[in-house]
């Protein structure tokens, strides 16, 4: 018996085939392409090219590039989004692991090229595998808030997807047709990845198939509940913000970041201290204590909370006062521009966040000072913060300190 991964009969596996490959590769196809595309238009709910403070992919060149303004309507726009996104990629880990197992042998093919476009092939191949593995890891690892890797996550999963993505598009235009071909043959076509001496099945390639799937199943099961207020969080036991909600009262919804890890101090935000800088683009400035806010007309929207994570809220319903009402204080009383938001947050990536003018157009865009009927506690941002239907929960940004509108 062979005893070096490099002789082909050191791989025994029966399962091992084009077949097998083929379906899984199929899967891979069409999950891997919607997963690409939701990355895409999560990347685009950022608003990368309003400002820098949004993006954090420097030197992104054309890789960066940006179709639209990111929309209000619906409101639920980002959460269905990113719970497609974060649950499809936990969904599809089963099936990338075997479709690596299935074709390892392919890795330790000697020689390693036997041609130009043998060794191309095999380069493509090469960064196709660490390229999935290094954006499945990243984005497990940032789901679920233990990130370890050096540097953003936002930059190093941006830059990976495209390596990853252009060496996956290589691929499926020379293994499509091959694919589709062996699914449609009834007998199994010899290849490379047959092997010589098969050790005695115990399993079917079939069997194989439903216990991949069954596991995928597992994994969607426990994971999609993050997604949905109410019972159904319950269900989501492999998820960081699945279970029950973390506290009691109108206020014990879920978060990612404490006033206590954010570095807020009571007593920055206590009624003495704290005060709302509005400034707008020639300069005028106002300065509103939270007792001015609460004196100011006051409305209401039904929002939920979504993160990059894949987790999101139900509807929760916020009080406050609309952008275009603290817009207009500062000179801008028919056309709201872009607004720089400027919160009380000592350390993290979105301390500051920018907003497009037709977010803050939007009448339930509000810089909310309650919800679900009580004061905002200091977790969920007290004493005021952002609240915008359809944006990325970073972009809601907590302890708000400074509005400056202007063309950003």
């Amino acid at each position: 018996m062979a005893r070096s991964p490099f002789s082909p009969s050191f791989w025994r596996s029966p399962l091992r085939g084009p077949w097998l490959t083929s379906v899984l590769g199929i899967v891979l196809l069409v999950g891997i392409t919607v997963l690409f595309v939701t990355g895409l238009v999560s990347y685009a709910a950022y608003n990368p090219n309003l400002s820098p403070v949004n993006d954090k992919t420097p030197d992104k060149g054309i890789l960066g590039f940006y179709l639209f303004s990111w929309p209000t309507d619906p409101h639920w726009l980002y959460r269905l989004n990113q719970g497609v996104h974060v649950t499809l990629g936990i969904t599809l880990i089963p099936v990338l692991l075997a479709k690596l197992w299935s074709v390892v042998p392919r890795l330790f093919t000697l020689p390693p090229a036997r041609s130009l476009a043998h060794a191309l092939e095999r380069i493509s191949l090469l960064l196709l595998v660490g390229g999935a593995l290094f954006e499945f890891v990243t984005g497990v690892l940032n789901i679920q808030l233990d990130y370890i890797f050096p540097g953003s996550f936002y930059t190093l999963h941006f830059y990976g997807a495209w390596v990853f993505i252009a060496a996956f598009v290589a691929h499926a235009v020379l293994k499509t047709p091959t694919a589709l071909r062996n699914l449609r043959q009834l007998r199994e076509e010899k290849n490379d990845l047959v092997p010589p001496s098969p050790a005695e099945p115990t399993v079917s390639r079939r069997g194989a198939l439903w216990f991949v799937g069954g596991g995928s199943l597992l994994l969607f099961a426990t994971t999609v509940g993050q997604n949905f207020g109410g019972p159904l969080r319950r269900t989501a036991l492999l998820a960081p913000h699945g279970g029950a909600e973390p506290g009691s009262g109108p206020n014990g919804f879920q978060i990612n970041k404490t006033a206590a890890y954010a570095g807020i101090r009571e007593a920055d935000t206590s009624e003495e201290a704290w005060r709302l800088v509005v400034v707008g683009r020639d300069g005028r400035t106002v300065r509103l204590s939270r007792s001015d806010l609460l004196a100011l007309p006051l409305h209401s929207a039904a929002l939920p909370i979504a993160c990059v994570e894949g987790w999101s809220t139900s509807d929760q319903w916020w009080r406050g006062v609309r952008l275009t009402d603290l817009a207009a204080l500062v000179g801008h009383a028919e056309s709201p521009p872009d607004v720089l938001v400027e919160s009380l947050q000592q350390r993290g990536a979105f301390r500051r966040a920018a907003l497009r003018a037709n977010q803050v157009a939007d009448s339930r865009s509000l810089l909310a000072l309650s919800v679900n009927g009580e004061t905002l506690t200091p977790d969920h941002g007290y004493p005021a913060r952002i609240i915008v239907p359809a944006a990325p929960g970073v972009l809601n940004t907590k302890w708000v300190a400074r509005l400056t509108f202007g063309d950003l």
